[in-house]
């Protein structure tokens, strides 16, 4: 029997149960992907149990509990990961899994050959742009998981020489599996968009989108500054919509902020549902993503997908995501930025042009493409099992 026939494999899903950012949505995409293209559906390890079934909720109590011991407790993240580890092992035993993927990082100890995806090195390129805790929990454990990983899966060839240049790690130990824009992410017109733009107090085509956690890495002081050097009248009639979570750092933000929030120039919705996240996308006049570090990159993918033109960093990753088919910056030259903001306000002819050409560039970026790819990679590992 093929040895492949015979995988059971173990994910980590933790992730998919806080609302999506981009591990979440990579994690979610795994799961739903293999489901059906398994021999046998994965088993999942949602912190406190197993399960077969998608979840997108903590089991009750799980919340209460990590907060009672980050009150109480000493080293409260080592105490939460010894807890976990120990449910951890336990399924892994009584399922009888023979090969685990982390998709987040922090793999757990496992027996037997392990799949780990490192999205990016943030936290060693830009440490600035994380919390200490994270840092410390990020540097404690990663050498380890990198040395006992069978395979690294990365999003992108910018992430893979990052991780065999920092790590050491030998080139045929390091995939690179390309992420994809969801077939939910597609242009609409007016009349599509018009019930949940209506929520927003949006007009189709008469606002300028950003989407990211509210953190310094993201660099979305950068897009307000930029977006600040337009004239009134513009920024009266094309606002600034910033779609995304609050994370850290947001005292770095402009104190022109707040002014331009009261006059209605900026909106910040926050996290917004995800059906409703393609039609902000596909309703924006253009989308701006200048961030300072990226392991891919899913939004100016799916703002691509969705035919709206796009103005993304130069920097790591996000050339390989957005060629030639975007308007790439240097992310801390706002005055550049907001020059291409206004062009694309104004040039019909230029949004069109980059509009259709990031659509037929996202086409050839899809989630199925992906699980087929990562498939390949538990196929290698297999194969060289003892």
């Amino acid at each position: 029997m093929d040895l492949f026939n015979r995988v059971r494999v173990g994910i980590n899903a933790v992730p998919i149960l806080s609302p999506l950012t981009g591990v979440g949505q990579y994690t979610y995409r795994l799961i739903t992907e293999l489901q059906d293209a398994l021999p046998h559906k994965p088993w999942l390890f949602y912190g406190t149990s197993w399960d077969r079934e998608i979840r997108t909720a903590a089991a009750p109590g799980a919340r209460e509990l990590n907060n009672a011991i980050k009150r109480i407790m000493p080293h409260p993240h080592l105490i939460t990961r010894f807890l976990k580890q120990t449910r951890f092992s336990s399924g892994v035993h009584r399922h009888k899994l023979n090969l685990y993927h982390e998709p987040a990082f922090l793999a757990y100890r496992f027996q037997g050959p392990s799949v780990v995806t490192v999205h990016d090195l943030s936290w060693i390129r830009h440490p600035e742009t994380h919390p200490a805790e994270r840092l410390r929990e990020m540097n404690r454990f990663m050498p380890r998981v990198v040395e006992h990983a069978a395979h690294i899966v990365v999003d992108s060839e910018f992430v893979r020489r990052e991780v065999m240049t920092y790590y050491g790690v030998a080139g045929d130990r390091v995939t690179t599996v390309l992420l994809g824009a969801g077939a939910e992410f597609h242009p609409r017109d007016a009349a599509e968009c018009k019930p949940v733009l209506d929520r927003f107090g949006l007009e189709y085509g008469s606002y300028q989108l950003a989407v990211g956690t509210l953190e310094p890495r993201k660099n979305l002081s950068t897009v307000i500054a930029a977006f600040a050097q337009l004239p009134d009248q513009v920024r009266r009639r094309f606002p600034l919509v910033i779609v995304g979570m609050n994370g850290w750092g947001m005292e770095r933000f402009s104190e022109s902020l707040r002014h331009m929030i009261e006059r209605g120039e900026v909106r910040m919705p926050g996290y917004v549902a995800q059906e409703e996240l393609p039609v902000l996308y596909a309703g924006a006049r253009l989308f701006v993503y200048p961030s300072l570090y990226e392991g891919f990159g899913l939004p100016p993918l799916e703002a691509m997908a969705c035919g709206v033109p796009v103005i993304a960093s130069r920097r790591a990753s996000l050339p390989e995501v957005v060629g030639d088919a975007g308007i790439l910056v240097d992310p801390a030259d706002d005055a550049a930025i907001a020059g291409h903001m206004q062009s694309l306000i104004e040039d019909d002819d230029l949004r069109a042009r980059l509009g259709a050409a990031g659509q037929e560039r996202a086409a050839g970026f899809t989630w199925r493409k992906f699980a087929r790819e990562t498939i390949a990679v538990y196929k290698k590992v297999i194969a060289h099992v003892d």
